[in-house]
């Protein structure tokens, strides 16, 4: 008789999870508390526009492809994507430029800009090269013992850890012009952390563009929830939305089961946890359950920035690229009030995403669907929401009209919908509205993150940003492989081996 798995919450990784377990004979119900799949990767729909909640576009596709390949499927029959090969436009005070996969043209254009600068670019890509074969092996496998620190793939990935060296001082040692650094450190936004204090590891956010490309698929990222949602269905797998999980359903230490929010209790052999994962701890399960990750304790973890979302559907079409972002006039002074001193910064540095230059799908002929990222605290911010929604509104509409070219914004809008710190809490089931999940500071990475066989409790597992590997949606897919495979050892007397394993012995 084949093992029964709930999963909770239907975001990237729990679907990717449910998928492969689904594939390989395990009986798997998604259990969604929204109505809709896909968690912070899901659509957003108003009227005939259509948006991405969160991710906008996929990064490291082929991480997905094997996903769907583990599975039985192929993913390129249930999404179409177009690769963005010139990425997105950045807009600094004194220049705007492009940065793109094409090597020869981002030479040109560096050396357009940052005269002197293109045998830094072509260090940094050789390099980084190296440190993500180095790094691959920690991101596809588990860590979650001490002693895994002394395996021979972590002694030989250390030095290109980076330890004690912050993601900007690393493009330093490639880039001497401040802007240029910027160019290729924003990146660390994705994981929500400041350039100046995320790990120098992370260099290969930006380079895994440059290297591997970004992708959209044709009507937004959510649809690779919606793909993975039918494949688990296909499969003979259930996923039942609109009625979520009230608690754990626990003896002892042991998860026997899930008590769902109308107190239906449902059995399980095995549960994967897929929800915000100190948003799980705190509500999820009693108090004084946990010891590690008491509510105590996760309150003084570290957490990631929140973001400020305004959605809109426009009667016209700008013709701006399909990525757009606006950098503040002292980029590190907002970087600082959004990680450290946790104040609303009065210059925003700005994310647009113009998907229907891309994408006819989004929105009528003739009409555009607009998503609009600002950077902003967390909610240990304390900053109330209620009182700087039509302030801080208006101020990332008047620093779009002023220093970008999406002129006369307010004129042009049908539909909007706004997603504040409080919201991401409140209605996303966000902790602290900290939308890229716990910080990646070094001490709350690899085994010091919480791990994919939940260390706190029996038959739980972990999916998602707030386990190894981390935040990211490629990193989160990884997460899922890392897990399910986990699962399968467990019960199956010939584990499955990652698709990293068959290509060393192809490669043998």
């Amino acid at each position: 008789m084949s093992k029964k798995i709930i999963v909770v919450g239907a975001g990237p990784g729990g679907l990717a999870a449910a998928m492969m377990l689904t594939a390989n004979g395990y009986q798997v119900t998604v259990i969604e508390k929204q109505q809709y799949v896909g968690g912070r990767n899901s659509a957003i729909k108003i009227g005939e526009f259509t948006f991405d909640m969160g991710p906008t576009f996929l990064g490291m596709p082929q991480i997905a492809e094997e996903i769907f390949l583990e599975s039985k499927r192929n993913l390129h029959d249930y999404m179409e994507m177009k690769e963005l090969k010139d990425m997105y436009e950045l807009v600094f005070p004194d220049k705007t430029f492009m940065m793109t996969r094409d090597q020869e043209k981002m030479k040109q254009t560096i050396e357009k800009y940052f005269p002197g600068d293109v045998i830094g670019y072509e260090r940094f890509m050789e390099e980084t090269e190296k440190k993500m074969e180095a790094l691959t092996p920690i991101l596809q496998g588990k860590m979650d013992r001490f002693y895994h620190y002394f395996q021979w793939k972590v002694i030989k990935a250390l030095p290109q850890l980076s330890i004690g060296s912050s993601l900007y001082d690393q493009m330093s040692k490639y880039f001497r012009d401040e802007q240029l650094k910027i160019a290729f450190t924003f990146q660390s936004k994705y994981i929500g952390m400041s350039p100046w204090e995320c790990p120098g590891a992370f260099s290969i956010l930006s380079w895994m563009e440059h290297a591997y490309g970004i992708y959209h698929p044709i009507g937004g990222v959510n649809q690779l929830s919606e793909s993975m949602a039918k494949v688990v269905e296909e499969h003979g797998g259930t996923v039942s939305l609109g009625n979520g999980v009230k608690k754990l359903w626990l003896e002892g230490r042991k998860v026997v089961g899930v008590i769902l929010e109308d107190d239906t209790k449902v059995e399980a052999d095995e549960v994967v946890v897929n929800g915000d994962f100190a948003h799980v701890m705190t509500n999820l399960v009693d108090d004084n359950v946990l010891k590690k990750y008491s509510k105590r304790r996760l309150e003084k973890k570290k957490y990631s920035c929140s973001t400020f979302m305004i959605y809109l559907g426009l009667d016209k079409v700008y013709d701006l690229p399909h990525h757009n972002i606006i950098f503040a006039e002292d980029y590190k002074k907002n970087v600082e009030e959004i990680t450290k001193t946790k104040i609303l910064s009065k210059d925003p540095s700005i994310y647009v995403q113009n998907a229907s230059v891309t994408d006819a799908t989004l929105a009528p002929k003739g009409k555009s669907a607009l998503y609009i990222l600002a950077p902003v605290p967390n909610n240990f911010s304390e900053i109330d929401w209620q009182e700087n929604n039509e302030e801080f509104r208006s101020l990332v509409f008047d620093t779009l009209e002023k220093k970008s070219g999406f002129k006369d914004l307010r004129k042009h809008i049908e539909v909007e919908k706004i997603i504040t710190p409080q919201d991401w809490e409140k209605e996303i089931l966000v902790y602290k509205g900290a939308t890229f999940n716990l910080g990646h500071q070094l001490n709350q990475m690899m085994v010091l993150r919480p791990h994919n066989n939940f260390e706190e409790l029996e038959n739980c597992w972990l999916v998602g940003g707030g386990t190894h590997p981390g935040s990211g949606l490629p990193t989160i897919l990884e997460s899922a492989r890392i897990t399910t495979r986990l699962v399968r050892e467990k019960y199956e007397k010939q584990p499955p081996k990652s698709f990293q394993a068959k290509r060393l012995e192809n490669a043998q």
